[in-house]
């Protein structure tokens, strides 16, 4: 997804009812189709991603890494090229096949995965696991499912990096998506992460953006 957009992929198995996940499905099956367009569909990872990476400098050799909500892979096929052994993965099939066509050759695992069931052998599995723009594209009612999801995929002594737009507490918002609060950013601290730093960014269009670093311990 594109720098000023605030939805992506996850799943909603836990709901019933509304179908959060189906529409991004119809999204990407349509684009395949050449009857629509993705708006986040950009060459670059994320800006905030690239930023990160810059700063930190990240060594990813002998190191795992996993993305969340994937999509065309901008963002994985970027980890990758700093060493990580990258598993990125999206519940859509369409955004997932068409992630492999356009990096055909790459070292990075494309899967099609629901964040609420993975595979087992992904628990504690990844060094650094990247959410970005995923848990906020989810209804209030499943936050706290899709946070310990996430949470579940990072390793002893690994790092969760989250980027998502946000919102003051007093803010009203209609989704989806639905921005975070920082209270719902700090929430991702559970499971045994805890918050090392959580930025709060002006993003060009004025909007308010997260970006939260939890290590494991």
């Amino acid at each position: 997804m594109g720098d000023n957009d605030v939805t992506s992929l996850s799943s909603s198995r836990p709901a019933a009812g509304d179908d959060p996940v189906g529409r991004f499905e119809r999204l990407y099956a349509e684009a395949g189709r050449g009857a629509a367009e993705v708006p986040w569909d950009l060459a670059a990872p994320h800006s905030l991603v690239a930023e990160w990476t810059a700063r930190v400098r990240p060594d990813g050799s002998g190191r795992r890494a996993v993305v969340v909500g994937c999509g065309f892979g901008r963002d994985a096929e970027h980890l990758a090229g700093l060493g990580f052994d990258t598993v990125a993965f999206d519940v859509a099939p369409s955004a997932v096949r068409e992630a492999r066509r356009r990096h055909a050759g790459s070292t990075v695992r494309y899967e099609v995965a629901d964040l609420f069931a993975p595979p087992a052998a992904w628990s504690d599995g990844f060094d650094l696991v990247l959410e970005s723009m995923n848990v906020q594209a989810l209804p209030v009612d499943l936050r706290a499912a899709a946070t310990a999801a996430v949470g579940r995929l990072v390793a002893p002594g690994g790092l969760l990096l989250v980027i998502a737009a946000g919102r003051r507490p007093d803010e009203a918002v209609e989704g989806p998506p639905w921005p975070l609060t920082r209270a719902e950013v700090e929430s991702f601290g559970v499971g045994g992460l805890a918050a090392t730093r959580i930025e709060e960014i002006t993003a060009p269009d004025g909007g308010l953006r997260w970006r939260a670093e939890f290590r494991r311990g």
